[in-house]
């Protein structure tokens, strides 16, 4: 297996065993790619457990390092009554630490460790943070994470506190939190692990390879984006699928944004190749709340290659989506992974998406990732005494 780590911006070629995260030019993201893809057919990987290191050869990272793993990826997919005769969805939220952040993160964690390093960093707006502590944690690394105050659910911080990260919360928004954290990794004091990691890209595009050998290529691929790693990684999976010959077809995508954090969105709908980015976002979906995303230049690319689309939500949207989504279909989604599924269903009602195509559409986190927004629906509840229950019971069922 021969790959290298190229800058996309300046074209510089690293060797896959140093420690880049962002190209020395500090213009462009970096990216891992094969020098020539390896040869395998869907037969390679048939007889082995389900999840991210079923596709080892696709995946390349140095054959001596030690996997850092805790089973992440094989993930359900789960036929909908909605909103196509053809709609799947994809419950990342099954993941170890319920998030699609375990895909990336096994295999960052697996070459940090490779790497030498002692510590990891990272700026999260929860689910990064949830994952990169859990990980560090079976690697024997220190986790040091970077929060903007007052903006992370209590569910994602629980389990960073519980696997024993040490918090920084910074008086700022993600942007800047992101700022620090590529700035002590610059100092050579923790290395890096947010999506801008080319690492985290390669676990990430794993979801993609799931899906087609799952259920065959769909029309449409639909996924919440923040900070545009994921659908990146998605579409860079996808595209090596294709040249591999193990696809003769590439799906749509449409990448969902909540409308207070919705630069690409905006640029798309415009016609414009730079978006206005948001210096405050504020949406309901706390894990696509920034207004600044970092792999936005991907993002764009892969949609526009794609023949796909970028659409907005309203909060509304979102929480009606994730109540649908809960008691229509019995899956519960935190509201970053509503949106993608709202964004579908806004697309079938303005006939972009036709009712008869196929479609996967990535929720990428569980419910219990923001307990209070999930409390907050409401839904009848009584309080009487214990003689009274069958009564009131016997009246909510004849209504």
């Amino acid at each position: 297996m021969r790959a290298s780590i190229y800058c996309d911006e300046c074209g510089t070629v690293h060797e896959i065993n140093e420690k880049i995260v962002m190209c020395p030019c500090g213009k462009g993201l970096a990216e891992v790619r094969f020098d020539e893809l390896p040869k395998v057919s869907w037969d390679t990987f048939k007889g082995r457990h389900w999840g991210v290191w079923r596709y080892r050869e696709l995946i390349p990272v140095p054959t001596d390092a030690g996997i850092v793993s805790l089973g992440e990826g094989g993930t359900p997919l789960i036929k909908l009554r909605g909103p196509t005769r053809h709609t799947f969805l994809k419950f990342e939220g099954a993941n170890p630490t319920g998030s699609f952040k375990d895909r990336g993160m096994t295999v960052a964690t697996t070459v940090a460790r490779y790497l030498g390093a002692r510590a990891v960093v990272c700026a999260s707006t929860g689910n990064t943070s949830a994952s990169m502590s859990a990980y560090a944690a079976r690697a024997g690394l220190k986790p040091i994470i970077i929060l903007p105050e007052g903006k992370v659910a209590k569910g994602k911080l629980a389990q960073a506190v519980l696997h024993g990260a040490t918090i920084i919360n910074v008086k700022g928004n993600f942007d800047q939190a992101l700022e620090a954290a590529v700035k002590v990794s610059a100092e050579g004091l923790a290395y890096l692990m947010n999506s801008i990691n080319p690492w985290r890209i390669e676990g990430q595009k794993t979801v993609g390879f799931e899906i087609v050998e799952e259920m065959g290529v769909p029309d449409w691929i639909v996924l919440p984006v923040g900070n545009a790693g994921n659908i990146s990684a998605l579409w860079k999976g996808l595209k090596e699928l294709y040249t591999a010959g193990l696809i003769e077809q590439l799906p749509r995508l449409a990448g969902i944004q909540a409308s207070g954090a919705a630069p690409l969105a905006k640029a798309f709908k415009h016609g414009v190749e730079e978006p206005e980015f948001v210096d405050k976002p504020e949406t309901v979906a706390t894990a696509i709340r920034i207004g600044r995303p970092v792999s936005w230049k991907r993002a764009m690319r892969a949609v526009r290659e794609s023949g796909g689309v970028f659409e907005e939500v309203s909060d509304e949207e979102i929480l009606n989506g994730q109540r649908e989504l809960a008691r229509n279909e019995g899956i519960g989604v935190e509201p970053a992974s509503a949106a993608a599924y709202a964004g579908l269903r806004k697309l079938v009602d303005e006939g972009i998406i036709g009712k008869d195509e196929r479609v996967a559409v990535i929720a990428t986190g569980h419910a219990l990732k923001d307990p209070e927004v999930a409390a907050s629906h409401p839904t009848p509840s009584f309080s009487v005494r214990p003689a009274d229950v069958v009564t009131l019971v016997m009246g909510l069922i004849s209504d």
